[in-house]
């Protein structure tokens, strides 16, 4: 039954909630269905289609649920007395319409993130609540008053028209991403739930973006084992142990990076997969492609103008060209007083005059991404910089 759930909680009740129009009344029905399945299923056998059984019995199970509480529902005289295991219950379109309204700009990005952790992924209140560095109650509250946005803005349970897809898949794609950062460092978990979220985006609908984004995912997570000591210290990208690299998650990545670019319609998750790519492809840090990442980034900030990706670009540009190419196009970033209070810029900077043997200068930069950084292990990285000049 564990198995059960695993694989098919989420598809049910994204196919509730259509059928009911109601997430709470969804939710009480999915777990109607598997204590009845759970009565059931040893006596009578396991049904052929287990999810059509559990549909059919949660729809019905609501039904009786709001019948003795006197309670009617639209369309009830409609509702077929039996549904037989071969209905086709287009479970896929239904997991599309549950991710497509859980991440409606309607609600706050946090409801977002909240609501497709809860309801898309199966994770519970705790487990979400912990992820938000929150409680459970107040995690509760916010994903209840999102359910309530939803009902009393009568948000449609529906996958946006082509028209408004690309912005729509936008919004999706960027919650998806919200929760793999989440996770990054902190919580693997969450990093994993992304890419199965990737991954459910990619099967369903197979856009450029959605390709990118599912590989810059995997590229990320191949190298989650060399991101941090056993004491939980980071460790930079130039000095991780590549041979302890996720090869098998690399090359699904750079398939998927290919695939992307090779369609219509990439973009900026495309394009930062590709740059990922090449990173994962390379032997070492100096033997990387730099020209070809500087390439990228170029392309990369004409889509999506942004002084974070200016700041990658002269990282880029620095091992391509030299350290003190990298550190002039970062003093031009501060000089226009953008990331001033970015602590990686600062950080950066640092490392451009350390190599460039400007101690005194470095010290001062370190210092100031320090006084900024409020992550502890990027802290703890920052004071061994300090120690060692």
């Amino acid at each position: 039954m564990e198995s059960v759930y695993r694989a098919e909680s989420r598809r049910v009740l994204a196919t509730l909630i259509r059928l009911l129009g109601d997430f709470d009344l969804a939710e009480e029905a999915l777990q109607d269905a598997f204590a009845a399945a759970v009565e059931r299923w040893p006596v009578d056998g396991t049904p052929a289609n287990p999810r059509s059984w559990l549909i059919s019995t949660g729809r019905f199970k609501a039904i009786d649920r709001l019948r003795k509480g006197r309670r009617e529902v639209a369309g009830e005289a409609d509702v077929p007395q039996e549904l037989s295991d071969t209905e086709d219950y287009d479970v896929a379109d239904d997991r599309l319409r549950l991710i497509f309204t859980c991440c409606h700009p309607a609600l706050h990005p946090d409801a977002q993130v909240a609501m497709t952790l809860r309801e898309v992924c199966g994770l519970t209140t705790e487990e979400v609540a912990a992820a938000f560095l929150t409680t459970a109650p107040t995690l509760a509250q916010r994903i209840v008053r999102a359910k309530a946005k939803i009902r009393d803005a009568r948000i449609p349970y529906e996958v946006p028209e082509r028209p408004d897809l690309a912005e729509r898949l936008a919004t999706v794609l960027h919650v998806v991403y919200l929760v793999f950062n989440q996770g990054y460092f902190t919580r693997p978990d969450l990093g994993i739930e992304a890419i199965r979220l990737g991954r459910l985006l990619v099967e369903l609908l197979p856009e450029a973006e959605a390709i990118g984004l599912l590989a810059l995912m995997l590229l990320h997570d191949a190298r989650r084992a060399t991101r941090t000591t056993t004491a939980g210290e980071l460790i930079p990208l130039e000095e991780q142990d590549r041979a302890q690299w996720d090869r098998r998650q690399i090359k699904e990545g750079v398939a998927l990076v290919e695939r992307a670019l090779g369609s219509r319609g990439f973009g900026p998750y495309t394009l930062q997969a590709a740059i990922a790519a090449l990173h994962a492809e390379a032997p070492s840090s100096p033997a990387t492609d730099w020209v070809q990442i500087v390439g990228l980034y170029d392309v990369l900030l004409r889509a999506e103008p942004s002084p974070v990706i200016e700041l990658n670009r002269a990282a880029a540009i620095a091992m391509r060209d030299g350290p003190e190419h990298g550190l002039r196009l970062i003093d031009a970033i501060l000089a226009r007083g953008e990331l001033r209070e970015y602590h990686l810029i600062h950080a950066a900077r640092a490392d451009l005059l350390r190599r460039l043997g400007r101690k005194p200068e470095a010290r001062d930069a370190y210092a100031h991404a320090l006084a900024l950084t409020v992550e502890e292990p990027e802290r703890r990285l920052i004071e061994r910089r300090l120690q060692e000049l």
